[in-house]
């Protein structure tokens, strides 16, 4: 694992950031050769996701406080290719396996109970997955607004789950 995408873990809720660790370690493990995940992002503060939510062409549908980014329990993924190169691409196999680099990433997440973006139906957020604990953001925010939350020793603040 890159020191990016470790650095972008620890600022995850502290209740993921061994699960998320492990599950990328995992697949890095199944795609075996070109390929390894970066997290591109993980905690979105409110602001930086009102200014995402304002960008235009649009990106989110979803403004601070709606995102589950917002609350440490999101990240957004790529593959960085022979440790230079950025990719996208969800048909790509680049490890030769005959199934898509990406395809397996999504799959070890999703069989660890997170959620992917591409299966939505609103908006397709393929680099996109979370873990809910069974709270929609409606929940955390509600819990964020009362004051249901504590300071890391990070110092950020994160709603208790």
């Amino acid at each position: 694992m890159d020191a990016i995408t470790q650095s972008r873990i620890a600022l995850l809720h502290p209740k993921l950031r061994d699960e998320a660790t492990a599950l990328i370690n995992q697949a890095n493990a199944v795609l075996t050769s070109h390929s390894h995940v970066r997290v591109v992002q993980g905690l979105r503060t409110f602001a930086e996701q009102d200014a995402l939510f304002l960008q235009r062409p649009r990106v989110t549908k979803a403004k601070g406080g709606q995102s589950l980014h917002n609350y440490g329990v999101a990240i957004d993924f790529c593959l960085i290719i022979d440790d230079k190169d950025v990719s996208w691409d969800l048909k790509k196999d680049y490890d030769g396996d005959h199934v898509p680099d990406w395809s397996e990433v999504v799959k070890v997440f999703t069989n660890a109970g997170w959620e992917w973006g591409g299966t939505w139906t609103s908006i397709i957020d393929n680099p996109h997955l979370q873990k809910v604990y069974g709270h929609t953001w409606e929940d955390l925010l509600q819990k964020w607004n009362s004051g249901d939350t504590f300071i890391d020793t990070n110092g950020q603040k994160y709603v208790n789950l």
